[in-house]
């Protein structure tokens, strides 16, 4: 398919994706994963793979897909397990031995006209799952909110909740560019109490890190 679609990208990505929304077929979804923009899957209000491709790129070479498909299958094999149930069943199942990272609708972004969301995350009910984890002693990881140059989306959990923060640059923002503007995003990660404790490191109460930056915690 990678060689098919040489020399015609556009064309060729846009049957591939109708005939995913038709037929549903593995291989086609793998390919629309590979080429659509940002690799973000969207649908739109019927449940289609509405993505758009990215032309700047024709998708990774399939020798080191399959490379990479294998040595991450090798990671996970007999230590995964994926479920589709409510998060807050998850919680109540974890102790302190576990790590739990949350990536949840961002605020800002859900309760729109144009939500890329199917619900908006109810904030209240989040807060009590983070205290259950809290009393529970375990150690978990937030990405929730951000900021746009000056401008900040969402507001801060609660300080009750005694989570770290630290802003991560992302680097320029596409949208502000493209109006000749040059902001920087940042996006916002909260630490938990107890996973501060376990990893020992000292941090200020908000820090603006780098990607590379946060590797090296």
């Amino acid at each position: 398919m990678w060689i098919k679609q040489l020399g015609n990208e556009k064309k060729y990505y846009k049957e591939i994706r109708n005939r995913f929304n038709t037929h549903s077929r593995p291989e086609d979804f793998l390919y629309v994963l590979a080429r659509c923009i940002k690799g973000a899957v969207r649908y739109n209000s019927i449940g289609e793979f509405n993505q758009s491709p990215d032309n700047r790129r024709k998708g990774k070479l399939p020798k080191t897909m399959r490379k990479e498909i294998f040595q991450i299958s090798n990671l996970l094999k007999g230590k995964t397990k994926f479920t589709a149930t409510d998060y807050s069943h998850i919680f109540q199942e974890a102790n302190e031995l576990d790590l739990i990272y949350m990536d949840p609708p961002y605020q800002g972004t859900s309760n729109k006209k144009d939500s890329r969301y199917l619900a908006g995350l109810n904030l209240e009910e989040f807060i009590l799952n983070l205290e259950l984890l809290n009393l529970k002693n375990v150690p978990y990881l937030i990405s929730f909110d951000g900021k746009l140059g000056n401008k900040s989306y969402g507001n801060d959990l609660p300080k009750a909740l005694q989570l770290r923060k630290i802003m991560i640059e992302v680097g320029r923002s596409t949208t502000s560019t493209l109006l000749g503007q040059d902001e920087i995003t940042y996006e916002s990660l909260y630490l938990s109490k107890a996973l501060v404790q376990r990893i020992k490191i000292e941090l200020p109460k908000e820090v603006a890190l780098k990607p590379k930056q946060l590797q090296l915690l």
